[in-house]
């Protein structure tokens, strides 16, 4: 049957942003633009990625700490496990509080040699997200989210290992859990159902990532384990050259497979931007969502 066109209205789903720390002016440039771009859209909070052995950490820091001292968003800093012992993590997270952060995504990370390398705990450091997020809880009340993969952590090794150690991250006081990017969203409707079993009852939100150029993100989907559909594909063929036609094909394939989760009673959405705004600024408007003044935010927050 043909589902009618709708738009979601005000308050029927909410987003949140990932974005990275810039390694240049230039980059840095293109971030805060991207920011001031999504921040009228009210996330519930956003996300600044944290390089594996710390290689990001200072800009990371002063990423969200710019964004708690000049706008009006909740930031979640992301925070690992690798090479570093847990004094020195304790210390970013500490510098973190002390900076106004109250929300960090709590990571294993990946190995320091790079992804599909065998991951080696640092002498000293936590072992994995769970023991993280145990320790974040000890030094302050952080609100904590942790990651999920609905198509299995590529070193879990079988299906109930990965839920075994997603349920020791929520025991350990994980407030929600992001998932790895899908395109299919049959493939988050049967995670969630196996969360769902295994006794996981904390927020489960779909991480969407918007097709801005196809040869890279299915190369990224490659590295990580996140499977790219044969339909999807066929879809952006013979677009390679042609960025226009690109982004009006993603922000279409995002906004609908956003609108079927939602008429499954997903209402939440976590967007991985890649510090690009336009195509998740349109994909929002897609789903109904306007953006707000800084006149009209500033008075909600002051209601």
């Amino acid at each position: 049957m043909e589902r009618k066109s709708r738009l979601l209205g005000d308050g029927e789903i909410e987003v949140s942003f990932e974005f990275f720390p810039p390694k240049s002016e230039a980059m840095e440039e293109t971030l805060w633009k991207s920011i001031r771009r999504l921040e009228p859209m009210q996330p519930g909070f956003v996300s600044v990625t944290y390089g594996a052995g710390g290689s990001t950490r200072e800009r990371t820091h002063n990423t969200v700490a710019r964004i708690v001292n000049e706008t009006a968003l909740k930031p979640a800093a992301h925070l690992t496990c690798v090479d570093a012992t847990k004094e020195e993590v304790d210390q970013v997270a500490r510098d973190y509080w002390e900076a106004g952060v109250r929300h960090i995504v709590a990571l294993r990370g990946d190995p320091a040699a790079g992804v599909g390398e065998r991951y080696e705990p640092a002498p000293g450091g936590y072992s994995n997200a769970a023991e993280l997020t145990e320790g974040l809880k000890k030094i302050a009340p952080f609100e904590i989210s942790v990651a999920g993969y609905p198509e299995m952590h590529p070193e879990s090794g079988s299906e109930q290992t990965d839920l075994d150690n997603l349920k020791a991250k929520v025991d350990n006081g994980a407030d929600r859990i992001i998932t790895q990017f899908v395109f299919d969203q049959e493939l988050y409707l049967r995670y969630l159902e196996k969360v769902r079993a295994a006794g996981i009852w904390v927020p489960v939100i779909p991480g969407i990532i918007p097709i801005h150029n196809f040869p890279q993100i299915a190369n990224f989907s490659k590295r990580t384990g996140a499977s790219m559909p044969a339909w999807l594909a066929r879809r952006f063929e013979g677009l390679d050259k042609d960025p226009g036609t690109t982004h009006l094909v993603a922000a279409a394939m995002a906004t609908e497979q956003v609108m079927q989760l939602a008429d499954n009673g997903v209402k939440q959405f976590h967007f991985y931007t890649l510090n690009r705004a336009d195509l998740v600024y349109a994909i929002c408007h897609l789903l109904g969502l306007r953006a707000t003044s800084a006149a009209d935010h500033n008075s909600e927050r002051a209601a």
